[in-house]
């Protein structure tokens, strides 16, 4: 009976991940067509085919071409890139700390990448490093990995070794340190000028409409790269659930595993934080719905956080777009109102549990 069930829960896994690759392409098409230009199903194909070489007898219409080809398709293609990102670095971090209140914002990712960019922006052009130039671009998404990495190995530092963290000393640790970089932040900010000031007041909210084919074609390659590594500590972080002495006895090399989740949650991260600004809760809530509604193994929660990220990214860019046309609401924003009563919920959860102490 036990490996029958074992079987039935591993028949699930690809009936899941298949609705929700699914449910996925149809808001990807959604996101496409809707906003503020709507742009017919049937002409967004002809465009596309158009752009890929191929000879296409239909008369597009020449604002729906650049409205779909230089800003909604960018733009939809960096909010799956950073969705997943984001979603799976979460599951990831839950699964090695074995908590589900942890996610990247948490331990200190986002603000110490968000830190480390905005020092670079506001004092790059000293040294004739411009927002706009290709250097930027490539240095951007280094130095917010730095950032991310030095903050979270701070917060890891604070709450013990992983794998015998103090939750409670976890979420200080992280509070401290979001805060510290918050006032980082803030006196680099007191530096900058009038434009500078205006794109940070979008960024720090999460902003997705500056993505850029260029961008792309500089992030895409680590996030995808990044986000793929992550996968394969499904089996490893299985194991780690049980125990590290239990893991180890496995034949797990745990230590290798912990830095190579926390190496690739920080490149994720910045990197998604360098292009996006700081979009908070994904990391939170895709994993753990996940896990709430199936099951928590990582062999669903982990591919399937892969795709649950970009769906509700996706879907709060288009609350974004919509919800205050022709203005724009910042993203950060709508994923926060999203997030936060989930993990309020979840600490008043943990709390009775007594997760937290």
């Amino acid at each position: 009976m036990q490996a029958g069930t074992i079987t039935l829960k591993q028949a699930k896994i690809p009936v899941i991940l298949i609705s929700l690759g699914v449910a996925l392409g149809v808001v990807f098409l959604f996101a496409l067509r809707i906003g503020q230009v709507t742009i017919p199903i049937l002409e967004m194909a002809m465009i596309l085919l158009k752009k890929m070489g191929f000879s296409v007898q239909y008369e597009i219409n020449a604002v729906h071409e650049t409205v779909l080809w230089s800003i909604r398709l960018p733009r939809v293609l960096l909010a799956v890139l950073i969705g997943g990102a984001l979603s799976i670095s979460g599951a990831a971090l839950q699964g090695l700390f074995r908590n589900p209140l942890v996610e990247p914002g948490l331990i200190g990712v986002s603000s110490g990448a968000a830190v480390s960019v905005v020092t670079l922006v506001v004092f790059g052009s000293s040294i004739a490093l411009y927002p706009d130039s290709l250097s930027m671009k490539f240095l951007m998404p280094a130095v917010a990995f730095g950032g991310g990495s030095i903050a979270t190995l701070l917060v890891m530092r604070i709450s013990g070794r992983v794998g015998k963290t103090n939750m409670a000393m976890l979420i200080l640790g992280g509070v401290a340190i979001n805060t510290m970089c918050g006032a980082l932040m803030g006196l680099v900010i007191f530096f900058a000028n009038e434009n500078q000031l205006h794109m940070f007041t979008f960024w720090t909210l999460g902003d997705l409409s500056s993505a850029t084919w260029p961008a792309l074609l500089v992030a895409a390659p680590i996030l995808v790269l990044s986000s793929l590594w992550l996968l394969t500590y499904q089996h490893a972080l299985n194991a780690i659930a049980l125990g590290e002495a239990e893991a180890f006895h496995m034949g797990i090399d745990v230590e290798k595993v912990k830095r190579g989740i926390v190496f690739f949650c920080a490149l994720a991260v910045g990197v998604s934080v360098s292009l996006s600004g700081i979009i908070g809760f994904v990391g939170l809530v895709v994993p753990h719905l996940i896990r709430t509604t199936f099951q928590a193994d990582h062999r669903l929660v982990m591919p399937a956080s892969l795709l649950g990220g970009p769906l509700l990214l996706l879907l709060a860019d288009l609350v974004s777009r919509i919800a205050v046309a022709p203005a724009e609401l910042p993203i950060g924003v709508v994923t926060a109102l999203i997030g936060a009563p989930v993990f309020i919920f979840l600490l008043i959860h943990a709390r009775k549990r007594n997760v937290i102490s």
